[in-house]
């Protein structure tokens, strides 16, 4: 039996599925992590580079570095930061940083504390000069200043403030639009603060983050038009989109793995039903594969071990039947020929020979059938086996003693284990199984036979040995099975009935063990030797039925 370890597939299976769900999560969380630090930092360059861009394009307009240091000082103002003009060596910005502020576009460095952030902006590409800010909060005067620094650059372009916005709005997430007053959607307070010349910012409240936004509304120098920036839609952290996304890889990653958990179980079992077809269609020799250290595993051990048992057991009844029926014939002819005889016969000393003739023939009929029983209940099923500890020296003294009355000119010999040799066994079938094999040297023996028993590398065997003819190396496996008688000095003149070293070959097999035959290196015939395992672990509980 392969060494098959169960692991509960109801464990595997939820288990499995624990373990997904506990890595999904994490491996969501993380990805929102990751994800959410992308999109901030994409959303904080973004809602950047447009107010950052005006204030650089302010720079560059100035044509002197006086001009430039107060505009610089006007803008920090507005900004409630420190603005400085800087070199790129100063700056050391990376070729990714690079390429955005060639574009055009806001740089962004939070800081390792997340306290601060410094921005960045080209202010002109041919000196290599840049602007910096360093912003720890974004303030309503800071949204005001961008209204300021917007209508700034528009007073550039009198009469063309439309397509000015249209050249900007690249640089913006969010619209910018010159709309009429009365189209501007605020409320009294706030047109009466646009007509004093005030900037205002409008903002839109929801529930949800997502649907916040705020306007911020400046007034134009033309009459009853507005400067109109916005809606800024606030920075939502856990978008519908990002989460219905995630909830599908999350579907999809635990879709698969629940398929590599429950297919490979799957296959098994599929594995063991085509046995089983195959099984129930005629062809025993079929058998499911077993791998892994499953239920379905063992399931599929079992199965096998079944379908083993079964072929053998149809083998072996076919064979029993066979020859049973070529066995019975002869005492069964004999005793019906002695009925004839003692019916043809009125000499009294006749009857009498014929009647104990008879009774041999019945003697020998019934021996005949309590070998059968035996055999075929040893065929029958796992033996329950009850395991002993068995004293082999006190086991070989008993049967060589038993054996005294059988053996004619035979000598008897007994080698000994040293003391105390013991070994786990089923005490009433090694008896059988030594008597069996010491009845058996007796026949074919010349003058001697030797019974011996030990221990060697965790195994106890015992063998009995003789100085007969011994067996051919050819007919060594074929001896064991049943019904079979060799050829010369192992015919039926010998007695017996073919079926004492299968009966034995048998409880070895249950035993856990072997029996093997070899010639006899000191007597020269035949050794037959019997070994098996000294600790039965698992077997030791076990009973066997009565087969005697």
């Amino acid at each position: 039996m392969p060494n098959l370890v169960p692991s509960s597939i109801f464990v595997r299976i939820y288990g499995g599925l624990l373990l997904i769900i506990s890595a999904v999560a994490l491996c969501t969380y993380l990805l929102l992590q990751v994800v959410n630090d992308y999109r901030a930092a994409e959303y904080r360059e973004s809602m950047a580079t447009g107010f950052f861009r005006l204030i650089a394009i302010g720079i560059a307009r100035q044509q002197t570095p006086e001009l430039r240091q107060a505009w610089l000082e006007e803008a920090s103002v507005l900004l409630d930061s420190k603005i400085i003009l800087l070199n790129r060596k100063q700056a050391d910005f990376t070729s990714n940083e690079s390429a955005r502020l060639v574009k055009g576009q806001a740089v962004v460095r939070i800081g390792k504390n997340y306290d601060y952030a410094d921005i960045y902006s080209m202010v002109s590409q041919q000196d290599e000069l840049y602007i910096r800010a360093t912003m720890s909060k974004v303030s309503e005067q800071q949204a005001k200043a961008m209204a300021i620094f917007l209508l700034d650059d528009l007073d550039h372009y009198r009469g063309s403030e439309s397509q000015r916005l249209k050249q900007l709005q690249s640089y913006f997430p969010f619209p910018l639009q010159i709309v009429p007053l009365e189209k501007s959607a605020l409320e009294a307070d706030q047109r009466a603060r646009i007509k004093r010349k005030e900037v205002v910012l409008a903002l839109k409240e929801s529930g949800a983050t997502r649907n916040s936004s705020v306007r911020i509304i400046a007034p134009m120098p033309a009459f009853n038009q507005v400067l109109v920036i916005g809606p800024m839609r606030l920075f939502d952290w856990m978008p519908v989109q990002l989460l219905l996304i995630i909830l599908a890889m999350s579907l999809v990653l635990i879709t698969a793995a629940a398929y590599l958990i429950i297919h490979p179980l799957e296959k098994k079992i599929k594995a063991v039903e085509g046995a089983a077809r195959r099984i129930g269609g005629g062809d025993l020799s079929a058998r499911a594969a077993v791998y892994g250290r499953d239920e379905v595993s063992q399931l599929a051990y079992s199965f096998n071990s079944m379908a083993e048992h079964i072929q053998r057991l149809i083998d072996s009844q076919r064979e029993l039947t066979r020859a049973v029926s070529h066995e019975l014939r002869t005492p069964v002819a004999r005793i019906r020929f002695g009925m004839e005889m003692l019916a043809d016969t009125d000499d009294y000393d006749d009857r009498f020979s014929q009647l104990a003739l008879l009774d041999n023939d019945i003697d020998e009929l019934n021996k005949l059938i309590d070998e059968i029983l035996t055999y075929a209940k040893l065929e029958q099923g796992i033996p329950i086996l009850n395991f002993e500890r068995v004293d082999l020296a006190e086991l070989l003294q008993q049967v060589a003693k038993e054996t005294e009355a059988l053996r004619g000119k035979v000598k008897i010999s007994v080698r000994l284990p040293p003391e105390g040799t013991i070994a786990e066994a089923e005490r009433r079938y090694l008896h059988r199984v030594l008597q069996n094999l010491a009845g058996n040297a007796t026949r074919y023996a010349n003058s001697e036979i030797c019974l011996s028993a030990g221990i060697y590398d965790s195994c106890a065997y015992i063998s009995v040995e003789d100085d007969g003819e011994g067996i051919a190396e050819k007919d060594r496996e074929r001896v064991f099975q049943p019904f079979t008688r060799l050829d010369d000095s192992r015919t039926r003149a010998s007695g017996g009935y073919g079926l004492g070293l299968s009966i034995v070959s048998r409880i070895a097999f249950w035993f856990g063990g072997n029996m093997k035959v070899e010639q006899s290196p000191t007597l020269g015939g035949a050794k037959f030797m019997m070994t098996w395992p000294i600790k039965q672990k698992n077997r030791s509980k076990l009973k066997l039925n009565d087969v005697s």
